[in-house]
């Protein structure tokens, strides 16, 4: 909780800092991976193999299959949120299929080879009995120097919370300007071009993500939600592709990338509903419920004229308490 508030100060004050940090915690990440590897390769070439024994036995499902996808793909998660910060990069069209290019290999190979360091090191009953692995995996290796590894898995967390902070403050703020979601999310401050308001949006409902007690409960409905989204997404590119082919499109894959897609999308989202259908419910409950506010806040253009004071008041209220301003989209300011 200190953290997220902390975090969304510095988010709010600048940019830059924002950014700073931001590389700090990435290179905290990156470092504690490598040492993590390093050992757990060492390990493996002086004979400790013993874990790897047996290693595929087990029972399997399909169900459960789909709820490890859906923990493996929140690690991942961060091709995701590159989507989002299109307006802080500096010639997007070029930079961030390179960002994809470069960063989605490099993570994927730097998390199998530390997976493979912890199952080299932790057996499977101490995976199941432990929560901190990476603690486990300190305590056995580097003795004395075993504190450093939580030191770096906070790190880590710090620095997924403000990347999670920088970049879903601004989808909000990008609803809001295309008029999908209150217009108050909009609002940038004047000098430090900052969403403000969403910022403080975005940290609200972390911390009530924090009242959960199981955080595996927490990314199965998060899961949910994302893929779902994501496969809406899809369908309506693929609906676009159709429908508009001739308008221009910087960023284009060939079409059968999509559907392949389209089909994993399917796989994660309807085997989890066959097995877990009390998460499935909770989750699709927590995407509906955005509804009724999209059409009290956004679709609805005949309000009360009691409605539209108390919201004018509301957002000039937010204009000065958080020195803001609205700004529109690009596309609009360009029209």
């Amino acid at each position: 909780s200190l953290s997220s508030g902390i975090l969304t100060a510095v988010n709010c004050i600048s940019v830059r800092w924002t950014m700073r940090i931001q590389d700090v915690f990435t290179s905290s990440k990156l470092l504690a991976l490598v040492v993590i590897i390093i050992s757990g390769i060492y390990y493996i070439c002086i004979g400790h193999t013993e874990n790897f024994e047996g290693a595929f036995e087990g029972e399997f499902s399909a169900g459960n299959i789909a709820l490890a996808f859906y923990s493996g793909l929140f690690a991942f998660g961060g091709w995701n949120y590159l989507n989002f910060v299109t307006e802080e990069l500096q010639d997007p069209y070029k930079n961030l299929p390179r960002a994809i290019w470069i960063a989605m290999p490099m993570v994927t190979i730097i998390y199998v080879m530390a997976n493979l360091a912890y199952f080299a090191v932790v057996t499977k009953s101490e995976m199941i009995v432990n929560s901190a692995v990476a603690a486990v995996f300190g305590d056995r290796l580097f003795a004395g120097w075993s504190w450093m590894i939580p030191v770096f898995v906070a790190l880590s967390t710090f620095g997924g919370v403000n990347g999670v902070l920088f970049t879903s403050a601004r989808l909000f703020a990008t609803g809001a300007q295309e008029g999908h979601m209150p217009a108050f999310f909009s609002l940038f401050h004047i000098e430090k071009q900052t969403p403000i308001p969403s910022l403080m949006f975005t940290c609200f409902f972390s911390l009530l993500m924090l009242t959960t007690s199981n955080v595996f409960d927490l990314i199965n409905y998060f899961s949910q939600t994302l893929w779902l989204s994501v496969g809406a997404s899809v369908v309506g590119m693929l609906w676009l592709r159709r429908t508009k082919p001739d308008i221009p499109r910087p960023i284009k894959v060939n079409i059968i990338i999509p559907y392949l897609f389209l089909i994993a999308i399917g796989c994660l989202v309807v085997i989890p509903a066959i097995t877990r259908p009390k998460d499935t419910a909770i989750g699709i409950a927590i995407l509906l419920s955005g509804i009724p506010v999209y059409y009290l806040c956004v679709k609805w253009k005949t309000k009360p004229d009691m409605y539209n004071c108390l919201s004018g008041c509301f957002l000039r209220f937010l204009q000065k308490l958080c020195s803001c301003i609205y700004v529109e989209s690009n596309e609009k300011m360009s029209n």
